[in-house]
């Protein structure tokens, strides 16, 4: 057996860029390139190899593309933000430093792996020989010394290794491959490299570094779920699709649209599966559970089966557990992981969503629901056609609301450009507003809600889909999480367009701690000698002035048709470019049809509260779990 002598570090590139997946016939480099934060650790490892991969990649098998950012949380949300872009067939590798570095990237992780998609982390490690011990930046535990700052990843990656001699990279390596390319297990991948480790030298069998290509599965339904599932629907007379995330991953978004067609079930949307069915489709009722549209949440409530695909029922999509009201309401869930598709005691069809689409299409051949169920449907379409037209032309006063932002963006982004979002109250105005028309157009982050994500994140969707034109809309309280990516962006010559929303607050906690009676207690940024609920002098704080300092053409708008027209020029425009304008901070938002399990202190000396205890005692009656 012939082999070649290389560190670990350099063993790892020379794999990786050899490495590809298959999706649909169309094989594509799975690890599309490196980001690194170098610091000891990993500066004379991972850092070399990529050096040396740079200065001649030809040895390898080819070129690993490396940038680098700022933040090492940041590097891991523009890799998951990419690979979300190419529907998981690619990703970025994300390497650190020991120590700070690597535990800066254990929130990416969890943005990954809750959301599933697939990200490649090397965290650096303490020295496996432990001559230096305690090393820099090693954590140390009286109990064992086994015991690392990066068992920390543990509970937030689908696949976890250290590799304390060269020969385990091997299966290590090839395991990691398998998750990352694995539909229904895929998330973050960590395999942490002590930096003694990544500077050993070690004879690697030649045909570890050979071609390989991972086929990325697409199951098969199995025939006797789908004829169950089949009966179960034809005996509904108000079924109702939720759409997940899975749906978009799937590529089945022609199916979808086709079995609504035919069948005639409306389909509603979680967060992640906005626009796998476009909005003006006849049966798209639009996002459900707390931040939904009353159109689909008026159906939720009434549902005797609910067949959701590709989706993994977070409390918003149910919200937290109240929005299928039927008591005789019964589940067909398809899925490709089985942990999903058993959720609410369901009548189970672990596939690929498209195959299963095709197959439950075939079976219900001939079906379709109840022409009154119809009527139904469109006239609650038509009238949140009108309550979005509402919000999106409320004209408030003095300063625009943010939901006539997102309508003015809805009216000049086209069905290929991406907006992006994460966190606060945009979510949920976006959920129950954004007409999507293609599955491309709106990512937004909410299995973990990152505040941060939105600036990293463009950046990786850019690099996905550089024909794309990418807007992320960022609040001021997340710009202040983690804007350096700014500086990556710039240095890359990424084209971007963000859409600051400077409120001087947070909107959505203020919003949440209002209503249950905590009266917007330290949610607003103002000067510290007020009361911290209370208004007061703003901080001089000058965003803009921030984002031009990392380099960004910034366009200052007061009007929400000045802001039309910055849009316009900044489209024109070939570099990344921001347009801030200041929003209300109170609202208003969409009209609420839904709830949301929050408690509220039981017992309290505060008026608001104890009234607001009342309200939520009320609202939690129908919560209860599906069996």
């Amino acid at each position: 057996m012939s082999t070649v002598r290389l560190t670990v570090g350099q063993a790892v590139i020379r794999f990786l860029v050899n490495q590809y997946s298959e999706a649909d016939g169309v094989e594509r480099r799975l690890i599309a390139g490196a980001f690194g934060i170098f610091g000891h650790g990993n500066v004379a490892g991972l850092g070399q190899a990529l050096l040396q991969n740079d200065l001649d990649p030809e040895p390898d098998g080819g070129e690993m593309p490396y940038i680098m950012p700022r933040n090492e949380q940041g590097m891991v949300n523009a890799a998951a933000a990419f690979a979300k872009s190419t529907d998981r067939t690619q990703t970025w590798m994300c390497t650190s430093s020991i120590g700070p570095g690597a535990l800066n990237m254990v929130t990416g992780a969890a943005v990954a792996t809750t959301n599933r998609l697939p990200v490649l982390l090397f965290p650096s490690d303490q020295f496996a020989t432990r001559n230096p011990d305690p090393v820099l930046q090693q954590v140390e535990d009286p109990v064992s010394p086994l015991t690392a700052a990066t068992d920390s990843f543990r509970p937030v990656s689908r696949f976890f290794d250290r590799i304390t001699r060269p020969e385990q990279l091997i299966p290590s390596l090839m395991q990691a491959m398998r998750v990352l390319t694995d539909p229904a297990d895929t998330g973050a991948v960590t395999i942490a490299l002590p930096q003694d480790v990544q500077a050993e030298a070690f004879d690697f069998p030649e045909e570890f570094f050979a071609k390989r290509v991972w086929r990325i599965r697409r199951p098969m339904p199995e025939p006797a779920a789908i004829e169950r599932s089949a009966a179960m629907i034809r005996a509904a007379e108000r079924p109702l699709i939720v759409s997940g995330g899975g749906t978009i991953y799937s590529r089945a978004s022609e199916e979808l649209r086709a079995f609504a067609s035919a069948t005639g079930i409306p389909v509603s949307d979680t967060q992640a599966g906005k626009g796998a069915i476009n909005f003006d489709h006849e049966c798209a009722v639009g996002g459900v559970g707390s931040t939904g549209a009353k159109s689909a949440n008026v159906l939720a409530a009434e549902a005797d089966v609910v067949i959701g695909i590709g989706t993994r029922y977070s409390d918003f999509t149910t919200a937290s557990h109240t929005a299928f009201r039927n008591p005789d309401v019964q589940f067909v869930n398809i899925n490709v992981g089985a942990f999903d598709a058993a959720k609410h005691a369901a009548e189970m069809v672990v596939s690929d969503a498209r195959e299963a689409l095709v197959a439950l299409g075939s079976a219900l051949e001939g079906w379709r629901v109840a022409a009154g169920y119809s009527a139904e449907i469109a006239e609650l379409r038509d009238e949140w056609a009108r309550a979005t037209e509402d919000c999106y032309t409320v004209g408030h006063q003095p300063e625009p609301a943010q939901i006539e932002v997102f309508g003015a963006l809805n009216e000049l982004m086209k069905d290929t450009d991406v907006v992006i979002n994460a966190a606060g109250s945009m979510p949920g105005d976006l959920q129950a507003l954004w007409r999507a028309k293609t599955p491309t157009q709106y990512h937004v982050e909410y299995a973990f809600s990152c505040m941060g994500y939105e600036i990293p994140a463009a950046m990786g969707v850019k690099l996905a889909l550089p024909d794309s034109e990418v807007v992320a809309i960022v609040g001021d309280g997340t710009y202040q999480m983690l804007p350096m990516e700014l500086a990556t962006i710039v240095q890359e010559g990424l084209k971007v367009i963000f859409v600051l929303l400077q409120n001087h607050g947070f909107a959505s906690i203020g919003a949440l701690s209002e209503s249950h009676g905590s009266q917007r207690f330290g949610t607003r940024y103002r000067k510290g000698t007020v009361a911290h609920n209370a208004d007061g002098e703003l901080l001089p704080v000058d965003i803009a002035a921030n984002a031009e300092s990392w380099g960004l053409k910034v366009l200052r708008v007061k009007t929400i048709e000045e802001f039309k027209q910055a849009y316009r020029e900044a489209e024109a425009m070939d570099r990344a470019v921001m347009i801030h304008i200041e929003t209300a901070l109170i609202g208003p938002n969409p009209p609420s049809s839904s709830w949301w399990d929050v408690p509220i202190a039981e017992v309290s000396r505060i008026d608001s509260t104890q009234q607001a205890r009342a309200w939520y005692e009320d609202a939690r009656k129908p919560q209860r779990h599906y069996l």
